[in-house]
C-alpha cells in the first residue's frame, strides 16, 4: 500500500508540474485576405483613395501571388516560417491575384510575386521576385521593425 501511495504522489507532483510549464504559443500562419478584409485590416482606399493609411496594429507583408505560379510556390514555405517565428510582431497575409483582380490591380500586381512591406510609421514599399529568406528577415528587421543592427 505504501509503494502505491508513493506512485501515486510522484504521479501527482509530475501531472501538476506539467499543467504549470507555460503552453508553445499557437503557430501563427499567414492570413488570405479578400477584398472586403483588405479594406477592415489594412488600407481602405474606397474611402481614402489620396493618402496611405495603414489601419494595422503591427508592420506587414502582403504577399499577392497566385497558386499557379511556381516562383510564388517557393515563396509560400518561407512566409509561412516567417510568420510562426516573427509570432505577433509582424502580420503576413496572402492575396491570391486570380481571386481578388481588384486588389492586384490597385498595387499594379502584374509580375508576381510582389510584395507590399508595410511598416507602421512610413508607406509602404513594394518587393518583386522570389526574395530568399535571408532578403526576407533582412528587410522585417531593418524597414519594419526598425531593430538596431551591429
Amino acid at each position: 500500500m505504501k509503494k502505491i501511495t508513493i506512485l501515486f504522489a510522484a504521479l501527482m507532483v509530475i501531472v501538476s508540474v506539467s499543467a504549470s510549464e507555460p503552453k508553445e504559443k499557437e503557430t501563427v500562419k499567414p492570413i488570405e485576405l479578400t477584398k472586403a478584409t483588405f479594406l477592415e485590416k489594412v488600407f481602405d482606399y474606397e474611402s481614402n483613395p489620396e493618402a496611405w493609411s495603414y489601419k494595422g496594429d503591427k508592420p506587414a507583408i502582403v504577399d499577392f501571388y497566385a497558386d499557379w505560379c511556381g516562383p510564388c510556390r517557393i515563396v509560400s514555405p518561407i512566409l509561412t516560417e516567417l510568420a510562426a517565428e516573427y509570432g505577433d510582431e509582424i502580420y503576413v497575409y496572402k492575396i491570391n491575384v486570380d481571386k481578388e483582380r481588384e486588389l492586384a490591380g490597385m498595387f499594379g500586381a502584374r509580375s508576381i510575386p510582389m510584395f507590399l512591406f508595410i511598416p507602421m510609421d512610413q508607406d509602404p514599399q513594394i518587393g518583386m521576385g522570389a526574395l530568399p529568406k535571408k532578403s526576407f528577415r533582412e528587410v522585417i528587421d531593418t524597414f519594419l521593425l526598425k531593430k538596431e543592427t551591429l
